[in-house]
């Protein structure tokens, strides 16, 4: 397969909604990736690497969500398994993006630029379809005055929405040199942050309060004992500018960031290994994560 005659609408029409998150499935990827053996090449990388891929990145479809998935294809036979005996996988965007990496393929990523500039589109499609119903349904009492009235309020509010996007993706992806964008996206998130920022990362360090001490907002970092943010550091820090709290937890690995406990991102690599290796910051939506990691965060309070 020529991998330059994809396109992201040809993409797109294999991106699924499944448990209110924008999924593809294993079969695709694996086309897509050129996986000599199929699902069983990412199976095994995700195998290999679970820790990198939580529930809102990677899941298996229950049996109901698979009926449903082949009668929105309109299929009766089984040809997205491929004769396999078990219900498939799907990977969000933040999936595709750490999968792409772990498979360690130039293809992968190369073809993953395309897949996650889909994932894009498809996300913007529907929010602006989204708007228009909304606008169109509003318009059927009012008269013509009120319509170019508030014609005017949509493409003021497509506007802002497209500027919004630009300046904080839900997901991007970082490779190795690219040290600059991946600190500007990082602190484009951070600075969305009104009361409080909440850091959750195992090996932060002193780099992570170089950030911090240019935030006007209050800083909260979960991180491991005895790593390179010691107790000495963190009081000469707070001594200076005093807008930092530090909390030690044991068993974390992945990193996020909670914005005034309501938006959280994950982030595939500590502040410290920015630009070594290629990493995703991805938006989590599903709101059974976000419950869950907030009442991690709260119960540590």
């Amino acid at each position: 397969m020529n991998n330059l005659i994809i396109n992201e609408r040809e993409i797109q029409n294999k991106i699924y909604t499944i448990r209110g998150m924008q999924v593809m499935l294993d079969s695709d990827l694996a086309y897509y990736f050129e996986c000599v053996n199929g699902t069983k090449d990412i199976n095994k990388a995700v195998k290999r690497n679970k820790d990198r891929f939580p529930e809102y990145f990677c899941f298996q479809l229950t049996n109901d969500e698979y009926e449903f998935l082949r009668f929105q294809n309109g299929t009766s036979n089984d040809n997205t398994r491929g004769g396999r005996r078990y219900n498939p996988y799907v990977f969000t965007e933040g999936g595709v993006a750490m999968l792409s990496g772990v498979l360690h393929s130039e293809i992968a990523i190369n073809v993953s630029i395309k897949i996650i500039q889909a994932f894009v589109l498809m996300r913007n499609y529907i929010s602006n379809n989204l708007i228009e119903q909304k606008y169109i349904n509003s318009q059927v009492m009012i008269n013509k005055k009120q319509i170019e009235s508030n014609t005017k309020d949509i493409k003021l509010i497509h506007e802002v929405l497209s500027k919004f996007d630009k300046k904080i993706p839900e997901g991007n992806v970082f490779y190795n040199g690219e040290v600059f964008d991946a600190y500007s996206c990082l602190l484009d998130i951070f600075n969305t942050a009104k009361d409080e920022l909440v850091i959750i990362d195992p090996y932060a360090d002193i780099e992570l309060l170089k950030i911090i001490k240019e935030l006007k907002t209050k800083a909260i970092i979960f991180t491991k004992e005895n790593n390179l943010l010691s107790k000495d550091m963190i009081q000469k820090y707070n001594k200076q500018y005093n807008n930092l709290k530090v909390i030690y937890v044991k068993n974390i690995h992945d990193r996020f960031f909670i914005l005034d406990r309501k938006t959280i991102y994950s982030c595939g690599t500590s502040i410290n290994g920015i630009g070594k290796s290629m990493f995703s910051t991805h938006l989590i939506c599903d709101n059974h994560s976000k419950d869950s990691i907030l009442n991690f965060v709260n119960n540590l309070l």
